[in-house]
């Protein structure tokens, strides 16, 4: 076997971000890269996912240098943190 034993259950790392954090963004989008802020932060309980998977979270996230001055939604596969 490669290194993974069979019936273990691989959990999906994720990050949750609280109002105001600093984030970029890291999806192939034409925002990657972009920094900004959290505003709202929108979570679907982990008793809607499939076992073994934490919380899916979505960011309304308002972006700095981008052309749209509007706040943008992001999936938390999409962004990451940014050391201040």
């Amino acid at each position: 076997m490669n290194g993974e034993q069979k019936g273990v259950l691989r959990t999906v790392k994720f990050a949750l971000f609280e109002v105001g954090s600093r984030i970029r963004v890291t999806s192939y989008c034409p925002f990657r890269g972009l920094t900004g802020t959290v505003r709202t932060v929108d979570v679907i309980a982990q008793g809607s996912q499939p076992y073994g998977m934490g919380p899916h979270c979505f960011y309304l996230i308002a972006l700095e240098g981008a052309f749209i001055k509007e706040p943008v939604w992001f999936e938390n596969e999409e962004v990451e943190s940014v050391s201040v």
